[in-house]
C-alpha cells in the first residue's frame, strides 16, 4: 500500500520541526475567485511559505465557517465551481506542498466514500478533512484513507470531551485539527489560549497538531506555535482575497497576489 500522501504530510511537519517553527497552512476555497486562481496559488503558496495547503470544496450549507469563508464559497458556487472541478485544478497544478481537502460529508456521501477518497488522491490530495462527518463514520473515513496511502485529520473542539477525544485522536493519522476557539471561523484581535487543550491532545496521540479558528498574525501562529505543530489561517487569506478582487481590472490576479503576499508576510 502507497503512503505518499500520509509521508507529504508527515515530512511537512518534520520540515518545519527541523527548522524550529510553526508549519504553516493557509486555507483557500476551491474555484474562487476562479479556478485560474486556485491552480496558481496552488502552484506559488509553497514557495511563498506554505508547508500544506487546506482547500475547501465550495458547499451552499459551510459548516463551522464564519462569513468571509461562507461567502467565498457562494461566489464560486455561482460562478460554476464543481468538486470535479476542484480535483481538476489540484491535477493540473501538482502543488509541491501536500493538499489537503476541507469537505463537506454531504459531497463526499452524494459520490461515495470510497469514490470520493479515490478520485481525490488520483488528482494528487495527501489527507482529507471531514468536518461535519457523523461520528460513526469516522473510522471508516480514516481506514479509507489510509487505504489509499492519504491522511485523515479529525477536529477537536474545545468542548470534546475525553473519550471522544481518544477516538478522534485515534483516526487522525495525518494530524490533529485543533480547534482554538469555539463559534465559527473569522479573524480575531487576540491570539488563542490553546496550552492546556494541546496537553490532552498530546497525553493521546503523537499525530501533529494543527490549530485553527481566528488565527491571522504572525503573532497569533509565534503564539500557537507555542503548543501546536501547524498553524492554519483561512478567513484572513479569503478576506483579503476578497478586498483585493473587488472592482480590480482582473479579479483573478488581484486576488491571486493578495493571497500570496499575506502568506508571505505570515512567514517572513
Amino acid at each position: 500500500m502507497s503512503t505518499q500522501g500520509l509521508t507529504r504530510i508527515q515530512d511537512a511537519f518534520a520540515r518545519a520541526r527541523a527548522e524550529k517553527r510553526c508549519a504553516l497552512l493557509p486555507f483557500i476555497t476551491g474555484g474562487y475567485p476562479s479556478t485560474a486562481a486556485t491552480e496558481r496559488l496552488l502552484r506559488e503558496l509553497p514557495a511563498a511559505g506554505a508547508d500544506l495547503i487546506e482547500v475547501g470544496f465550495p458547499f451552499s450549507d459551510p459548516i463551522a465557517d464564519g462569513p468571509v469563508i461562507a461567502e467565498s464559497m457562494h461566489r464560486a458556487l455561482l460562478s460554476g465551481a464543481t468538486p470535479e472541478g476542484v480535483f481538476d485544478a489540484v491535477a493540473r497544478a501538482r502543488p509541491a506542498a501536500p493538499v489537503i481537502a476541507m469537505v463537506s460529508a454531504s459531497i463526499v456521501g452524494r459520490m461515495g466514500a470510497e469514490a470520493f477518497v479515490r478520485r481525490a488522491v488520483e488528482s494528487g490530495f495527501s489527507g482529507f478533512i471531514v468536518p461535519d462527518a457523523d461520528p460513526a463514520s469516522i473510522g471508516e473515513l480514516s481506514r479509507l484513507a489510509a487505504a489509499h496511502g492519504a491522511g485523515f485529520c479529525a477536529l477537536v473542539a474545545p468542548t470534546t470531551g475525553a473519550a471522544r477525544l481518544r477516538v478522534l485522536a485515534e483516526a487522525s493519522t495525518g494530524f490533529v485539527y485543533l480547534l482554538a476557539r469555539a463559534g465559527v471561523t473569522g479573524e480575531r484581535s487576540e491570539a488563542p489560549e490553546i496550552a492546556a487543550r494541546a496537553a490532552e491532545v498530546r497525553a493521546v496521540t503523537r499525530a501533529p497538531i494543527a490549530a485553527g479558528f481566528g488565527i491571522s498574525t504572525r503573532e497569533h501562529i509565534a503564539a500557537v506555535g507555542q503548543h501546536a505543530d501547524g498553524a492554519i489561517v483561512g478567513s484572513a487569506i479569503v478576506r483579503r482575497m476578497t478586498d483585493a478582487a473587488n472592482g480590480a481590472p482582473d479579479a483573478t490576479t488581484a486576488a491571486v497576489d493578495a493571497a500570496l503576499e499575506m502568506v508571505r508576510s505570515l512567514r517572513a
